[in-house]
This record gives structure tokens, sequence and C-alpha cells, in this order.
């Protein structure tokens, strides 16, 4: 058969794809015009639409979305026939085909982040974007970066490798949970930059607490210094509505299989135009791409199939709406809060300012071990949290739902953790 035979056939098995999980999603969402995204959040009807997109097992109850959230169905789908295109023939399909489709894949995700495709490279993840940033910065001995106590830590981990390999100094800055004001965080990191600092780098929202940053506010003040900013996206993009213009950052890296629900290995970075020039890739480009943004995905073979599904993640978290997921997710978690923040030694440790957390909460109690209380909950009522630790500072439990939890999950969160306190604290 003829080149152009195989790839029409590719196309026409492409198109298979079952709309059925994003069809629920617009359909409720046709429902819902003209509704404010407040009246949304509490309309059990509408999430119910939504909730039967997900292939979850409803034995047990995640509320770990924060780490990888399930996909819907119809990502998996889209990811599942890639795979089998990409088994057809693999070195003419994937080059030929698959491989050029990215570039709408890319284009999609720009007009969702609100930048050009040419700042937007197709990355597996928040860390390997972050570190293709981390790594490819020209810094000298002596060069101090800023950030955070509770960044992540093989971001940490990666900046104190430069330290001992490159000379550089990684100043951290603690603040407390939750802290005062959106002001006392800005004004922390303030008073930490010296004459030295060339990069702050800060969380949008921290994987610890869910604590929002005042990311704007902190880069209009860096680039008045001349200082270079990067934020960990990990928690950010498709959590909340916003775009690139609402940060200002230098760079942004992020992962898709979280917040966005698209498949499991998928990120993006985003470098502003005139910094891509300037920054070496993390796997080694061909001097023509020195301006180019593609010159930060040479990372050899690797499967196409859940980078080019993305697309299909986008259309479902469009279809639900930016604005009614982030209700939804600040709906759910303010009712779990309301009902446990009173108890006995319970202590939440994320704002309930909705520009300060939205999905993503934390709570501890009192003497309870985060990891005893994590194995408690999963043990005796087959919930799925996160224990978090800042060395030094504090531990907890991270709650992340998602546009698939019931209000019935999140009450019997609640009735667990009145349960723990009692059997536990």
């Amino acid at each position: 058969m003829e080149r152009r035979t195989l790839l029409a056939t590719a196309g026409a098995a492409l198109a298979t794809f079952h709309p059925d999980a994003a069809a629920r999603a617009r359909a409720a969402a046709t429902r819902a015009a003209g509704r404010t995204p407040d009246a949304i959040a509490a309309d059990e009807d509408f999430w119910f639409q939504v909730r039967h997109a997900f292939t979850i097992d409803r034995n047990s109850i995640n509320l770990n979305s924060g780490s990888v959230s399930p996909a819907p169905q119809v990502v998996q789908r889209a990811m599942e026939d890639y795979l089998r295109i990409m088994n057809m023939s693999p070195a003419l399909y994937v080059d030929e085909f698959l491989i050029p489709q990215r570039e709408l894949v890319r284009s999609r995700l720009a007009t969702a982040f609100g930048c050009s495709p040419e700042e937007i490279a197709i990355t597996r993840n928040t860390t390997e974007a972050l570190e293709t940033v981390l790594f490819g910065l020209d810094l000298k001995p002596g060069d101090e970066v800023l950030t955070t106590t509770q960044d992540y830590p093989s971001m940490l981990a990666s900046w104190r490798q430069r330290e001992r390999r490159d000379g550089l100094v990684l100043r951290t800055v603690p603040f407390p949970v939750p802290p005062p004001s959106l002001d006392d965080l800005s004004q922390r990191i303030e008073r930490a930059i010296t004459p030295r600092t060339r990069v702050i780098m800060i969380c949008h929202v921290t994987y610890t607490t869910g604590q929002i940053f005042p990311v704007q506010r902190i880069c209009r003040m860096a680039r008045e210094r001349g200082i270079q900013t990067l934020v960990d996206g990990a928690h950010g993009f498709a959590h909340f509505p916003f775009r690139v213009d609402d940060l200002e950052c230098d760079y942004y890296g992020t992962s898709l299989h979280k917040w966005l629900t698209a498949p499991v290995g998928t990120g993006f970075l985003y470098v502003r135009r005139d910094k891509i020039a300037k920054l070496w890739p993390h796997w080694g480009a061909p001097a023509e791409l020195d301006g180019d943004i593609r010159k930060f995905e040479s990372i050899g073979t690797h499967s196409v199939a859940p980078l080019n599904a993305i697309t299909e993640a986008l259309t479902f978290y469009e279809s639900i709406g930016p604005a009614r997921k982030a209700a939804r997710l600040r709906y759910l978690r303010a009712r779990w809060v309301d009902r446990v923040a009173a108890l006995r030694g319970v202590r939440v440790l994320t704002p309930s300012d909705p520009e300060q957390a939205c999905g993503l909460g934390a709570m501890s109690i009192d003497g309870v071990d985060a990891d005893a209380l994590t194995g408690y909950l999963l043990k005796k009522h087959q919930i799925h949290v996160r224990p978090r630790f800042v060395p030094g500072e504090f531990s907890c439990i991270r709650v992340t739902p998602n546009v698939f939890t019931t209000l019935a999950e999140i009450d019997v969160f609640s009735s667990a953790i009145e349960a723990a306190v009692r059997q536990l604290a």
C-alpha cells in the first residue's frame, strides 16, 4: 500500500474514538447554561453525569487525585487507539503521522494556557519540565536560588545537586500553614532576596496544603530586580482558571495527569519566548534548534500515545467548564472542612479564602502521626489520602477530591475523621 493509503487507514482508525464520556459532560454543561458556577457546584444531577464519564472503583474512595488522577473513559480510549495505531507500523505511523499531530496538542495547550504554541514544550511530568529549566540555566558559583521549604522534594534535591556541582547557594523560606495573608507570603520572599539572588522558584499551589501563592506579585517584584522566575505548577493547571498573563513568570512546568485528568506521564513546560535561546536543553539538541521550543522535547524514543491523547483531556475539561470545576472543588473541600474543623485536636492547614485555595486541602490531628492516620483511613474505611511532611515544620494528610467525587464519599471521609479523633487521638 502507498504511504497515503496507510496514513488514511490510520486516520480512519482514529476516527473511531468513543465520544460517550465527553458527550455526557457536554450534555450536563448544556443543561447548566445560564447558571452560576457556585449554583452548579451543589447540583448533584450535573455532577452525576460527569461521574459516569469515569471508570471509578466505587468500593474505595479516592481522595488522592493530587498524585495521579484517573482519566475519563474518552481519554483512556483515545490512548488505547493511538497505541493500536503505533503497533500497526511503528516506524512509519509514529514518525509520519502521530508525531506531526503533536503540533495540534501544542496549539491546544497554548490556547488553554494563554501563550504562543512556540512557548510550549510537551513533557512527561512536572519534574521533567522544571529540571529542564533548573539544569539549563547558566548560573555561576555563588549565585543564589530562592524558594520555600515547601517546594517539591525532588526539586529541592535537584537544586542541592547544583549546589554540590556548581557552587550555587540554595536559600529556603519557611512560612506558616495557613499563612496570615497573601501579602505575608510575598513579603517573606521579598525579605529573603539578596544582591546574589538570580532565580526565584515558587509553587503555584503547594503540594503539601494546597496554598495558592501570589505568583504575579512575586514575579513582578523579581523582574524589577532582574531575577528570573520558575513556577512549579504541578497543582495549578486545570485546577482552577488562570492564564499565563495572570502569572507573568518566565518558566512554568506542570503535570497533566493530575487536575487535567490526562494520561499518566503527560505534562508541559512553558518558556517565555525571549528566554528560549539562552536556556540549555536537558538533552542534546542541534544548534539550529537553539531558539525553538521543540529542543526541549529531544528525549529519544518514547510512547506517543499518552501525549497525543492530551487533546481529549482538554476537550473533556473544557466541556465541564473551568469555572464550574473550580467551584465544585472548593465546594467539596468546604464540605469536609466545615464538618471536621471544630473537632478536638483537628487542625486544618489550608486557608478558607478562595483566593488562597481550591480543591486541595490538608489537615492533621494532634498526637496522630500522618502515616498512621493514612493507614487507618485506608484499612478501616477504604479511603485513600496522601501523608505529607515538611521536616522540622509539620506533617498532615492531603485530601484531593476531583470531579468524580460524590458528596457521599466526602461525608464518609468526614465520619472517618470523627472516628479517628475518638479512637486514635
